[in-house]
């Protein structure tokens, strides 16, 4: 196996998990600290980071690591630089931004989510590099935005980045599954217009709360539908359409009838699904008499399914049986991450697996496990070996 450096990626991750790095600019945050973090360890080993500006104070940063042994493919390791923020304090039993270890685990924001996934990637490829050379590249890339409309592997793709990278390896926590798909999300804006009116005279006056009704009372049937032309992914699941924010008048005026009305929905899709299908079936599903209805398209990630015999994913589950003594479980992620924006605008094939558990992700006492982190650094530097000199799995 390849010797990696399992005290310097644990570290590396405290040191991560300590920059408080949520995208929250009324308290002086983003993620630029710990992007300058990433871009110092680079620089510490001699490579040369280029940083892109997805938006102000949010930078990717991304390397280049060449193997030296002739031509060959390149690899993508990519991780996201910002976290979710730590939401009551008093939930939480340690310090958020602490990173600290106790009983076998490193606690902290984003511990999981995913600074300790992006530690075991650059510390795989320093490994790699030191018991080099090998053919080709790798890519080693710290994007922003991942937690909110993923500007920055959007921008990622448009500064033309994404070009001749053979595969993607995303280091999301997954839990130890290898997941080559991903659900889709399609989110959804239905904004009423009718006529205001007195209370006590609704004739006077059209009502969108009633079209609002009307809509919420029709999407589960909608989801019913879907569910029965696309059964259950093996690894995704249902498709699920959700209603998630109501909005219409005021409670300080309860005796008057709004103008105006809007119904936000979440829909979570699997492979084959047409999201400009359902976006026109909400629209047809919000027609009221009286009542204008108007549907935007606010986020709109298809599904990703990348086929398990693709190379990236096959080394990737050729090194996990080779570090871990255990044969590979393939999973599925129930959302979205960067791979979707990679592969789909990027035409990259990606694969996501990382250290942590999938479902502490976003929770108080975020935590992952220290030596799944030690791990997860050697699998990825063997799938690294293994994907850039083809090696059979």
């Amino acid at each position: 196996m390849i010797e990696v450096d399992a005290g310097g990626v644990v570290e590396f991750t405290q040191a991560l998990v300590r920059v408080p790095s949520t995208n929250d600019p009324a308290r002086g945050r983003s993620e630029q600290p710990a992007a300058d973090l990433v871009a110092a360890k680079m620089r510490e080993w001699g490579w040369e980071p280029r940083v892109y500006e997805a938006a102000p104070g949010r930078p990717n940063v991304v390397a280049v690591v060449e193997g030296g042994g002739g031509d060959g493919p390149t690899l993508m390791f990519e991780g996201h630089t910002d976290v979710v923020t730590e939401g009551d304090l008093s939930s939480w039993t340690v310090d958020p931004f602490g990173g600290e270890i106790r009983d076998g685990r490193l606690w902290g924001r984003g511990s999981a989510d995913m600074k300790s996934g992006l530690a075991a990637a650059l510390y795989a490829t320093r490994a790699l590099q030191l018991a080099g050379p090998f053919p080709g590249r790798i890519k080693v890339c710290a994007l922003a935005d991942e937690e909110g409309l993923m500007i920055g592997a959007h921008h990622f793709v448009a500064e033309g980045l994404a070009a001749g990278v053979d595969g993607a390896i995303v280091a999301e926590p997954e839990a130890g599954e290898i997941c080559a798909v991903a659900k889709g999300a399609l989110r959804l804006r239905v904004d009423f217009t009718g006529k205001m009116a007195h209370g006590a005279m609704p004739r006077h006056g059209r009502n969108p709360v009633q079209a609002v009704g009307s809509l919420l009372a029709a999407l589960p049937a909608l989801e019913s539908e879907l569910q029965e032309l696309h059964p259950a992914h093996e690894h995704l699941g249902e498709v699920y359409v959700t209603p998630t924010v109501v909005r219409a008048g005021s409670e300080e005026q309860v005796n008057v009838i709004p103008a105006v009305a809007s119904v936000f929905v979440d829909v979570r899709t699997v492979p084959g699904v047409g999201h400009q299908d359902i976006a026109d079936r909400v629209a047809a599903l919000a027609a009221f008499d009286g009542i204008a209805a108007e549907v935007a398209i606010l986020v709109d990630r298809p599904p990703v399914e990348v086929p398990v015999d693709d190379p990236v994913v096959a080394a990737l589950a050729a090194a996990h049986r080779a570090v871990t003594g255990a044969e590979p479980v393939y999973g599925g992620v129930p959302g979205s991450t960067d791979g979707t924006v990679l592969t789909h605008w990027g035409g990259v094939p990606s694969v996501v697996y990382g250290p942590g558990g999938k479902w502490i992700a976003h929770q108080a006492d975020e935590y992952v496990e220290v030596a799944e982190i030690v791990q997860c650094t050697r699998v990825f530097a063997e799938a690294a070996r293994r994907f850039l000199t083809r090696e059979p799995s």
